[in-house]
């Protein structure tokens, strides 16, 4: 056990953490008994909507701890005139929106939940191509070519269910070596593939003005170009991060081939186009992980990180609290008929468009979605 950091320093102190009231099972979590059990401190919850949670709050409520999801930019902007914060978790997979160079030159702790929803968004894609073109359940009367764009967590992930299912894969991923899986160009992935998923983080290019840049940035990387290498009839996924598709370009391809297109995140998000909306073969509101193991797993990756911070032995488990599951990746690979019971993926699609209101539909209606979403369950191997 590592030792006591100086958030302990002052035990009469209650911890006080501010956290995004999107986050599964905030209060089981986070508590006096779970935390506190072995300082005897108080802990204090001021759950917000994340996108409320500004530098006016921190400065008013001066937290420990801030727990975030993706909607809340994590930085100087919110940070730079406060000196209470030492730990920064954020229940995503996902991080561009953390300045992660910022906290540790603040010497504040941060952690993500790197691959808690793997299974979550690797089963969306599943269920999002499936849905399309159920004939690919039956890979030997039709084959198919998945190409996957990222390789880590998720894309990996995707590529076992694949296998699985007998199709072929082409991914790549330009940060990691060669293997089984990583075995194409981009070129190849854009020009040979039935289905192409995007599961890379959002990076944009390293240069002068951009020192930690990324040599191969993913901003934009569906654009035009891309696009016109695609043949017309291959199936685009993204459930990564709206901007990797230049939404402007997109909406001329499809016009221009009639390309199906899932979007699970888009370029000018919590905002969405009716112009782009209208030309999607299916669309949901970024909730793509939103299972409740995938949640719950987020929320135990950064509780225990913070257990960790805090010297203090983690007192609170996920299995506690999650109910008996009976979707079986086997009965549904046994009967691909029952897919909708699994996971009907187009009530969601639906649900997205019903907010459709004077040409847009409007972020506050976008986060509602999500913030009222009726988590699904992931398929247990």
């Amino acid at each position: 056990m590592p030792n006591a950091s100086t958030m302990n320093n002052d035990n009469m102190r209650p911890l006080t953490i501010v956290a995004d009231s999107n986050i599964a099972s905030l209060n089981e979590f986070f508590n006096a008994s779970t935390l506190g059990q072995e300082t005897k401190r108080t802990v204090k919850i001021f759950a917000v909507t994340g996108r409320d949670i500004n530098a006016q709050l921190i400065a008013e409520l001066q937290p420990d701890v801030l727990l975030i999801r993706s909607v809340t930019p994590i930085g100087a902007a919110l940070l730079a005139d406060n000196n209470s914060v030492k730990f920064v978790g954020s229940a995503t997979i996902g991080t561009d929106h953390v300045d992660q160079d910022y906290l540790a030159a603040r010497n504040i702790t941060f952690a993500n939940a790197a691959g808690c929803s793997k299974h979550s968004v690797a089963q969306y894609v599943l269920t999002a191509i499936l849905s399309l073109r159920p004939q690919y359940w039956q890979p030997s009367i039709a084959p198919v070519t998945l190409g996957i764009i990222g390789l880590g967590n998720i894309g990996s992930t995707l590529a076992r269910y694949a296998h699985d299912l007998g199709w072929q894969v082409l991914g790549y991923d330009p940060l990691l070596p060669a293997s089984n899986i990583n075995n194409a160009s981009l070129a190849q992935v854009l020009s040979q593939s039935n289905v192409i998923s995007l599961h890379v983080p959002l990076t944009d290019r390293k240069d002068d003005a951009n020192p930690s840049g990324s040599d191969y940035p993913t901003r934009h990387l569906i654009d035009k170009n891309a696009l016109d290498t695609m043949p017309s009839e291959t199936l685009l996924i993204n459930s990564a991060r709206g901007p990797v598709i230049n939404a402007h370009d997109l909406v001329a391809d499809i016009k221009h081939t009639g390309r199906q297109v899932v979007l699970d995140v888009f370029e000018h998000e919590p905002e969405i186009s009716e112009d782009l909306l209208s030309k999607l073969a299916i669309a949901t509101a970024h909730i793509a992980g939103y299972t409740v193991e995938g949640k719950l797993r987020g929320t135990q990756i950064i509780y225990d990180a913070l257990c960790e911070k805090l010297a203090v032995t983690p007192a609170q488990s996920m299995h506690t609290l999650l109910p008996l599951n009976m979707f079986l990746w086997s009965e549904l690979k046994a009967h691909p008929e029952r897919l909708i019971k699994f996971y009907n993926i187009m009530q969601d699609d639906a649900a997205l468009r019903s907010k459709l209101a004077d040409g847009q539909v409007k972020g506050a209606d976008f986060d509602q979605l999500r913030r009222d979403y009726h988590l699904r369950r992931e398929w247990q191997s």
